[in-house]
């Protein structure tokens, strides 16, 4: 069953597991969307076909909240809030080993192949590529593993994954980018954790936030 974090009669979020697509993929397991149409369709009991706008995505192996827009008003203002950057947007993920500063901003520019699906992170400025930007905080360490509190001020694909890797990082599970370990379900330790905003019709702010990744189960 979908785990919802939050509704009202213009937005909802659920929980998206790793391994799960955000929408439909021939060949893949059920779709979040999917889900939460079911969800909608029967807690409501709403006849014919469900509204719902995609807002944002997750890469396959990411788990975590994510936000959809119940009517076609609220997709069109969080779509803008989106593209100004006027939502706060924070993560958590395992990586392995620890960084040398308990907390610290990182730049880069990256570069797409979209051939392999590969995101390639520079230190400097290069043609072709995005500048991305994102902080952290170190929340804990087990052995050779630490637990960081990701913000995100650019939204690039693979940015975590990729930033975090150039910076010495990658994180566990990602073979991608790095990682030593891989997981049998293919996941990769890495969470969408945190969505603030001001509601596209309520105008009033609002934070929706999942339990994070503390009792993550880490390789041994």
């Amino acid at each position: 069953m979908v785990e919802i974090l939050y509704e009202d009669n213009h937005l909802i979020a659920a929980y998206k597991k790793s391994g799960q697509t955000v929408q439909p993929e021939p060949g893949k397991p059920l779709s979040l969307e999917d889900e939460v149409k079911s969800y909608i369709k029967q807690a409501y009991q709403k006849e014919g076909a469900v509204f719902l706008g995609v807002i944002h995505r997750l890469d396959m192996p990411v788990e975590g909240l994510v936000l959809f827009a119940r009517t076609s008003k609220a997709l069109a203002r969080m779509n803008e809030l989106f593209q100004k950057r006027e939502i706060d947007k924070e993560y958590e993920a395992w990586v392995e080993n620890k960084p040398t500063e308990s907390s610290a901003t990182l730049v880069h520019w990256l570069k797409r192949d979209e051939n392999k699906n590969f995101t390639k992170a520079f230190t400097s400025i290069v043609k072709g590529a995005d500048e991305s930007k994102l902080s952290y905080q170190v929340i804990s360490q087990k052995g050779r593993f630490t637990l960081l509190r990701i913000k995100l001020y650019t939204g690039r694909k693979h940015q975590i994954r990729a930033q975090l890797s150039a910076h010495g990082h990658p994180i566990v599970g990602d073979r991608k980018y790095g990682s030593n370990y891989v997981f049998a379900n293919g996941s990769i330790a890495l969470q969408s954790c945190l969505l603030a905003f001001l509601h596209p019709v309520k105008n009033e702010p609002i934070s929706i936030q999942t339990k994070g990744l503390e009792k993550f189960l880490l390789p041994k």
